[in-house]
């Protein structure tokens, strides 16, 4: 039987080679820290958590704490290390971080099947089977490899997204739905603004506490993924002129352009999620939350995902990835955590999960069969890999991207907790069809 060779040891390998061993497959697992550290990391145990100890919210009706309870319905590794190491943090799920990576550290080494290799992989093999789960600061020398595969232009260094709001928190009565200069239909929402709320918005924007970046992150950015404060700091009409231009755009109401206008665009075929369209930003969470209540419309908004500019690597991977996380054009080749374009360590982690056993099911002649995408988990596969390429940007869970229910439900709650009854049953009938460990 073929041995399963993975590149990289966070979250998402160390994940996908627990998963492939406890299944019967003999597993090389390269880390190459501490022998070669990365400018974020400080240890060389494998999992280590960089910018936070926070896994999220460990609530069963938000889609964070649902995430993490389809990985322990189907025995991860990190979620189970996590619930171990965990320390006070109300409703969230925060780990002693240290002792969350060592714990890892020590069930990998001593696993009987996984032999740990502390040494930079520099090329992927042309034969496989092969995971690569490098993570947002893959090496140069993958990078390279993976360039190979890909081609520079389908390979990013840098996320620049912008906040996605529930549809169900939009106040329709104050906005409109139109194209510029009618052409396209009414593809956007509009939120049109007075010369007044326009300069209120600005000031707010303007006085926002903004995240610090990272040592190892390059503060340069490229004109198209500009944050928006960045653009208002040019001047006041910077962003009229810009992302809120109101040329084109005639409110129905008024019959007359808006001073300035803040679209928004359809994130997904549900209708459920909206787009601010133009508004990365590397303002704090609480701080858009505040700034972007003031445009008119979304005075209630509730974020699914909140805006952010940071440094990563991942692929365009519905371009390039299968539903199994397999690459298109290379059956034995797969993909896992944050290079495939999904935004969190529990996101990560359930990529490695899926990636760890697919691998093993395809090395042992077995037949593959896609996650439920009424799962969280399979909704983020489904979002990474049937996404209009050229709109692609990575992704947290949030239950904008899951299906909605087929009977409408007023009660955010209650229609949470649907939706998570719902993944949960979804996800344990796959677990019993498919990837109970034999």
């Amino acid at each position: 039987m073929k041995r399963l060779i993975i590149i990289g040891g966070g979250l998402a390998g160390s994940e996908a080679a627990y998963q492939a061993a406890e299944r019967g497959i003999d597993i090389i697992l390269y880390e190459m820290r501490p022998e070669k550290q990365t400018a974020a990391h400080t240890t060389g145990d494998l999992a280590e958590l960089v910018c936070s100890n926070s896994l999220g919210s460990n609530d069963s009706i938000s889609a964070p704490g649902l995430l993490k309870e389809e990985l322990r319905q189907l025995g991860s590794l990190i979620i189970k290390a996590a619930d171990e190491t965990r320390v006070p943090a109300g409703s969230a799920l925060a780990v002693d971080r240290g002792l969350f990576a060592k714990d890892i550290t020590e069930r990998i080494a001593g696993h009987p099947r996984i032999k740990l290799i502390r040494e930079e992989f520099k090329n992927i093999p042309e034969e496989g089977p092969v995971i690569i789960a490098t993570g947002p600061l893959t090496s140069d020398a993958i990078v390279s490899d993976i360039i190979r595969l890909t081609g520079k232009k389908n390979l990013y260094f840098y996320d620049a997204i912008s906040p996605i709001i529930d549809a169900d928190s939009i106040n329709w009565d104050r906005v409109f739905k139109a194209s510029r200069y009618g052409k396209g239909g009414d593809d956007y929402v509009n939120c049109p603004m007075t010369e007044d709320e326009y300069n209120q918005f600005y000031n707010a924007l303007m006085n926002a506490e903004k995240v610090s970046s990272h040592d190892f992150e390059d503060a340069r950015y490229f004109e198209g993924c500009m944050p928006i404060e960045v653009i208002a700091e040019r001047g006041k009409d910077s962003l009229r002129y810009g992302h809120m231009k109101p040329v084109g755009l005639i409110n129905p109401k008024t019959k007359r352009e808006p001073y300035a206008v803040v679209q928004l665009r359809l994130e997904n075929r549900f209708g459920t999620a909206y787009n601010i369209v133009g508004f990365q930003t590397k303002l704090k969470y609480g701080e858009q939350a505040k700034v972007f209540r003031m445009i008119p419309g979304l005075e209630n908004a509730e974020f699914l995902r909140h805006g952010s500019l940071h440094r990563n690597t991942f692929i365009n991977a519905p371009l390039f990835l299968k539903d199994t996380l397999q690459f298109k054009n290379r059956d034995d080749l797969f993909f896992a955590g944050q290079i495939t374009g999904v935004e969190g360590y529990m996101e990560s982690t359930a990529m490695g999960l899926v990636a760890g056993i697919n691998a093993a099911k395809l090395i042992k002649g077995e037949l593959f069969n896609p996650l439920p995408k009424e799962s969280a988990i399979g909704s983020l596969i489904s979002y990474i890999t049937t996404t209009e390429p050229s709109r692609f940007q990575p992704m947290n869970i949030n239950f904008g991207i899951m299906p909605p229910l087929e009977n409408r439900i007023r009660n955010k709650d209650e229609k949470r907790r649907f939706i998570a009854e719902r993944a949960i049953k979804a996800i344990n009938t796959w677990k019993g069809e498919y990837a109970e460990v034999h």
